[in-house]
């Protein structure tokens, strides 16, 4: 069974084999674990260059050993980093050395971060920034990650609490101390205007959420209109590859095909959709029923249409629709006016790069500005529930003075759970089971 006292290791790098292979090794025997493979250990954070053997003194590689005494490590335990040939046959070799020895298994997906999150090293939000760095595959992506690992976001949560916690505690001052020279009476009324600008912060925090979200989850894009319009071949054209089938027989596409887009370093999900039109086939109708569907969870939706033909309009009031005309190469004196946003051809590259330009535009609207926001629904989850008791304690004058303190204590308790002071076990699961397994 797991321990938190046992010494685990893992392979920290990438998929064997490789030029080189990270091994990390954290725990109580760690250091004890060295001297029985390398010998001598070298000084703290410096590398060495170390032949590696088993117990009998049959050397398994050679390569460099950094040690990371406790508490100034990842994990904030005795921390060893073994960097040696990529090969599965000395890793494997390395790892069996390595179970032989009592109380040393292999470490569970996301139990290095675990052990820093226990040791006081990270926060809950700085390490699910570092989960996002490790899978980000954009640069603000990449950008959004390093702000939270980095602590800005959790230092902003951090001053609120300290806000309410101050509040909280001049409230019980007046209450249990009303009759002493030192606790005027009223000081508790000081606070209000305080933690009225706080809730004004907190909630124009949350507006953030819809940035966040779009940086790390992708911006959503919907390509529709009738059949023939061109959906197909605008996302083979925007992906650079052949990604859908592209034919002149109308209905060609009867599911949703779908790719990523790496765009002005935002993440784009392009989803092509079966085109619209009254059809028998029973195939067809479930495709375009679930392109219906689709469009109503879009970030955007670009509705495509020949530039000649009649319009198509939609019912999509939640989500911003930009119509474009497509094939414009045919029609050479046409011109492009409202409700057309732009006009392309996939055939010769025409507008195509004011499309891409006009994509970026759209996800800025929304997806810009700065990187201390919330990211994940689990942060907006508990800076709403913050918000609303503090706006309970703020609205309810009536209430005793106790009452109210009791809400600002659920607020502040709701940002304890969200950088992980507060914390449950199901919660912790859950989010370092994001992790892979050397990290």
């Amino acid at each position: 069974m797991a321990a938190a006292s046992d010494t685990i290791y893992a392979l920290s790098s990438g998929n064997l084999p490789a030029g080189v292979a990270v091994v990390r090794i954290s725990g109580p025997k760690a250091f004890d674990l060295a001297r029985l493979l390398i010998g001598e250990i070298p000084s703290p954070r410096y590398a060495a260059l170390r032949p590696i053997r088993r117990r009998n003194g049959q050397i398994i590689d050679t390569g460099l050993v950094l040690a990371f005494p406790s508490p100034n490590s990842f994990t904030g335990e005795d921390s060893l980093e073994l960097q040696v040939h990529g090969s599965k046959a000395v890793v494997a070799a390395l790892f069996d050395e390595l179970s032989s020895e009592p109380g040393c298994r292999l470490a569970e997906a996301g139990e290095f971060s675990r052990r820093a999150f226990e040791n006081g090293k990270l926060d809950l939000v700085e390490i699910e920034g570092l989960a996002d760095l490790v899978v980000a595959e954009t640069e603000m992506q990449r950008r959004l990650a390093v702000e939270h690992t980095n602590g800005h976001l959790s230092a902003l949560y951090e001053s609120w609490r300290e806000k309410l916690v101050r509040a909280r505690a001049l409230i019980e001052a007046e209450l249990d101390f009303a009759d002493e020279e030192d606790i005027p009476g009223g000081v508790s009324a000081q606070i209000w205007p305080e933690l009225s600008d706080l809730e004004a912060e907190i909630t124009s925090h949350l507006a953030g959420q819809g940035r966040g979200e779009i940086v790390r989850d992708g911006f959503k894009v919907v390509i529709a209109g009738p059949p023939n319009a061109g959906k197909s071949s605008l996302l083979n054209a925007l992906a650079e590859r052949e990604v859908a089938i592209v034919t002149e027989v109308a209905g060609t596409t009867r599911d949703i095909v779908h790719c990523d887009l790496n765009l002005g370093g935002y993440l784009v999900r392009l989803y092509d959709t079966a085109g619209i039109r009254e059809t028998e086939d029973v195939v067809e109708r479930e495709g375009i029923r679930r392109a219906m569907a689709l469009k109503e969870t879009a970030d955007l939706v670009l509705l495509l249409n020949e530039g000649d033909q009649p319009l198509m309009f939609t019912n999509i009031e939640s989500v911003p629709v930009r119509y474009v005309a497509t094939k414009i190469d045919k029609r050479h004196d046409l011109r492009i006016g409202e409700p057309y946003v732009i006009g392309i051809s996939t055939k010769t590259g025409v507008g195509l790069d004011a499309l891409r330009d006009l994509l970026v535009d759209e996800i800025e609207k929304k997806g810009g500005g700065g990187f201390v926001v919330p990211s994940r629904r689990r942060h907006a989850e508990h800076l709403r529930r913050c918000a609303d008791a503090l706006a309970t304690s703020l609205e309810n004058r009536d209430l005793p003075l106790e009452v109210r303190a009791e809400f600002l204590r659920e607020a502040s308790d709701e940002l304890g759970r969200l950088t992980g002071r507060i914390d449950s076990e199901t919660l912790l699961g859950a989010i370092f089971s994001e992790f892979c397994v050397g990290k």
